[in-house]
């Protein structure tokens, strides 16, 4: 036996002490591999035993006070038929023992016990169990490889591909024709999640929802559920649900919250017959989703006439809003923050109007945002954000009222620092002080926030402010003052090179040394040599 294998689980049942003591004692359970799980004294006793335990099979005498072993078998086997009887009877009971036999014993024994024989019966016993588990499991695997094969035909229906798969339209049953329509569940900001999740978190956390997805969907009816794109998951529901769809949704989001925590939607699909319209009806699952973008996250949009009328004319229509993107350049030019506001609001009422897809809105946004962003550059404004770094925030919001209130927010609040005015001397005086501080702080862990708070500028109007008049960016400037003292203590002392970088703000030596020689061009050691 493998040292893996499972163990049988047996337990014994016996009036009689020493028949119990007899039996644990003069079988090998070990070496069979087999487990006592417990003992009773009758019928009562063990069936709140095989109840607990779950065992495998069970030695019980025929003939016990109360519940006999007869009746005991009966309520065990209706719980579980797949257990095991081994009877033990007496020379006078053998109506008994034929009774067993017919009620789904597997043996009996007449007492006194040949302990040989009973050996051999349960190692007989045990091929069967073996039988039994090999029969389950390659059931389980029929079963499991219908599923996968059902839920890959439904997939390539819903992909638009009806030809590979038709050799497999065995596994079709009639409950596509009877009329259905399909949920397509979504999880908000499913991009960020893919970002922060590791590969295992992403396959427990996606395992995890499916789960709950499929059992929620048995309890209510569904046909059938299946994950089709990653964070996404298609459940396919009887027509005759159809009045129920918001409260459905509603039902499995609060479900998905309530045991992960995380945010999903749910998009349903008009009422189909047929699998050869289960594209059709993933389509309008989706369009219907498209909702979201508009009106927020986290909720349940079911498709209408109005949504296949947005996506044929309306969208189809909508130009690029040329005269918001040459207001919004007159806006940075000027510095007018309130009207460039106003205008974020106009181009989000123009999208909203227009009704134009996710895709098509958020192609228009990058556009207006690159636009503008060089506008700013151009007038050599110092921005927090890369345009990389800004593009990808808006790429991964997943409503437009959030990508607004990012341009809103960036923009705004540049307009906002760099109408900031400062006449020459204050900036002097201002980025002096900074400069001061960090001439007497930098053997500290110093943080540009601290300089920032001495100097009474936000960070963004520091750094611009800060380059403007020493040339140097924040990091730059502290680096230099570092390594400047580095250069004084290495010529004029004999302190060690190593203890030489705490004493300049370096904790790790030879980091220390990798950033002296990207400035001097050589390393500690040699600088000393040729100072010296």
């Amino acid at each position: 036996m493998g040292a893996t294998e499972e163990k049988y689980r047996v337990i014994l049942v016996d009036d009689e002490p020493i028949i119990l003591r007899s039996l644990k004692a003069a079988i090998p359970w070990e070496e069979l591999y087999l487990e006592i799980a417990g003992e009773a004294r009758n019928g009562e006793q063990a069936l709140q035993l095989v109840r607990e335990t779950a065992p495998h099979m069970i030695i019980s005498d025929i003939r016990m006070p109360g519940k006999d072993g007869i009746s005991l078998m009966k309520e065990v086997l209706a719980e579980n038929s797949q257990r095991l009887f081994i009877f033990i009877s007496g020379y006078g009971e053998f109506e008994y023992a034929r009774e067993a036999l017919r009620e789904g014993a597997f043996d009996y024994l007449l007492k006194p016990i040949d302990h040989d024989e009973l050996i051999e019966m349960i190692m007989r016993a045990k091929k069967h169990l073996n039988k039994q588990q090999e029969n389950d499991k390659l059931l389980h695997s029929v079963q499991v490889l219908s599923l996968l094969a059902r839920e890959r035909l439904f997939a390539e229906f819903i992909d638009g591909n009806q030809s590979p798969l038709q050799h497999m339209r065995w596994l079709e049953n009639s409950e596509l024709e009877q009329g259905y329509f399909m949920a397509v569940v979504q999880l908000d900001h499913y991009l960020k999640l893919n970002e922060q999740w590791s590969m295992e978190d992403k396959r427990l956390w996606l395992f995890a929802i499916r789960n709950i997805v499929s059992e929620w969907s048995l309890n209510q009816g569904g046909l059938t559920t299946f994950p089709f794109h990653s964070g996404e998951w298609v459940i396919l529901f009887p027509d005759h649900l159809s009045d129920r769809k918001v409260c459905l949704g509603n039902d499995l989001i609060s479900q998905i919250k309530a045991n992960t925590k995380l945010s999903c939607s749910a998009g349903f699909s008009g009422s189909m017959i047929g699998i050869n319209r289960l594209n059709e009806a993933y389509q309008n699952a989706a369009q219907a989703l498209y909702q979201r973008f508009y009106f927020g996250e986290e909720g349940v949009y079911v498709y209408s006439e109005r949504e296949k009328a947005a996506h044929t004319t309306e969208a189809t229509e909508a130009r690029y809003p040329k005269l918001i993107e040459e207001s919004l350049l007159e806006c940075a030019r000027k510095l007018d923050r309130q009207q460039l506001l106003n205008l974020f609001d106009e181009m989000k009422s123009y999208f909203e109007e227009k009704a134009l897809t996710k895709e098509q809105a958020e192609r228009m946004i990058i556009e207006l945002t690159i636009v503008l962003y060089r506008q700013f550059e151009g007038m050599n404004m110092m921005l927090e954000w890369s345009l990389e770094g800004l593009l990808q925030e808006i790429y991964s919001l997943p409503t437009l009222s959030e990508m607004i209130a990012v341009l809103k927010d960036c923009f705004g609040q540049w307009i906002l620092q760099n109408k900031e005015n400062y006449s020459r001397g204050d900036v002097q005086a201002v980025i002096g002080k900074a400069t001061s501080y960090i001439t007497h702080n930098y053997h500290k862990d110093l943080s540009i926030e601290e300089v920032c708070e001495i100097a009474e500028l936000s960070i963004s109007h520091f750094c611009m402010l800060f380059k403007q008049e020493t040339g140097y960016t924040f990091l730059e400037y502290l680096t230099k003052c570092r390594i400047e003292k580095a250069k004084f203590i290495l010529q004029n002392t004999n302190v060690k090179v190593y203890q030489v970088a705490p004493l300049v703000g370096y904790q790790d030596p030879r980091y220390f040394s990798q950033v002296f020689k990207k400035i001097t061009g050589k390393t500690p050691s040699e600088y000393r040599e040729e100072a010296g």
